[in-house]
């Protein structure tokens, strides 16, 4: 008898595996954990989770990421990325990150309603991150960027005046807006810059089990109809949804340059038509 309970006490913990995360910042939300337990949800293991002690910078993450002492990030991808970590490529946001709002000083909304084209646009100095792919995006679009290495500084650098705008993705804009609200900053009214940039979870190269399971339960949650679920259900997107006014924006397309060739713009499945979610929405209120 012990010796078959010490089996199932094997057992039990071999089908346990750990993860570490980077420590949630004030001004991250809760999508990107809850659909990784979602998906990992699948595995039939019991995944037990840990988090850093502190906040990791963008750099710090992806080496920790890179040696194994963190399992898993999320970021837009690359070539660099995918060649550093193990891509899971399903874009977590299904497509709604591509479309970049502008955070601005409040006041300066009549500065922006003057901007028509692209190369009006071009006269804006953006605020990014030092290692993020918008940055070089932008950059080889022709804009001018200023780069910070932590993301709280480029409010504090907005506000102070170091650049004009900080572009966000349409799901970020309100959420980040709340976490700072001793800052005199909102989002921009009009305007829309859109570019192929998938948001996907990055695994430590040491960990191939991981990525699998991660990559096997997302596609069984788009199989089975609750990744839409927690997709539309989540405060964050509905909050975009319904304030971002998509359909509406005077949009400027640029090309990602730096997209992988193995990015699957070809699944369909994977991208959602925000636009038309977004009239069908307004037309329920």
């Amino acid at each position: 008898m012990s010796i078959f309970l010490s089996a199932l006490s094997f057992h039990a913990s071999a089908q346990e595996k750990s993860i570490t995360i980077n420590m949630k910042s004030n001004v991250q939300t809760d999508y990107m954990n809850g659909l990784l337990k979602l998906a990992l949800s699948y595995s039939g293991k019991e995944y037990v989770y840990h988090s850093t002690s502190e906040v990791y910078s963008r750099p710090r993450l992806m080496e920790s990421v890179k040696n194994g002492s963190v399992s898993v990030m999320w970021g837009g991808t690359s070539e660099q990325m995918e060649k550093d970590f193990i891509p899971i490529r399903i874009d977590a946001y299904r497509g709604l990150m591509n479309h970049r709002l502008l955070f601005i000083r409040e006041g300066d909304q009549p500065r922006f309603d003057e901007v028509k084209t692209l190369d009006d646009l071009r006269k804006i100095k953006f605020g990014q991150g030092r290692s993020w792919q918008d940055a070089a995006i932008l950059e080889q679009a022709g804009f001018t960027v200023v780069k910070a290495t932590k993301k709280p500084s480029l409010y504090y650098m907005l506000d102070g005046g170091r650049f004009d705008a900080f572009p966000r993705g349409a799901n970020e804009v309100w959420t980040e807006l709340s976490a700072f609200p001793e800052l005199p900053l909102t989002v921009e009214k009009n305007l829309v810059i859109i570019y192929p940039l998938p948001t996907y979870f990055f695994v430590s190269p040491q960990d191939p089990e991981l990525a699998k399971d991660l990559e096997n339960g997302l596609e069984a949650a788009i199989a089975d109809g609750s990744f839409d679920q927690y997709f539309f259900n989540s405060p964050e997107v509905k909050e975009a949804l319904t304030k971002a006014n998509l359909s509406k924006r005077r949009a400027f397309r640029i090309d990602n340059p730096f997209l992988p060739k193995a990015t699957p713009l070809n699944r369909k499945e994977l991208f959602l038509d925000l636009t038309k979610i977004q009239n069908e929405e307004s037309e329920a209120e």
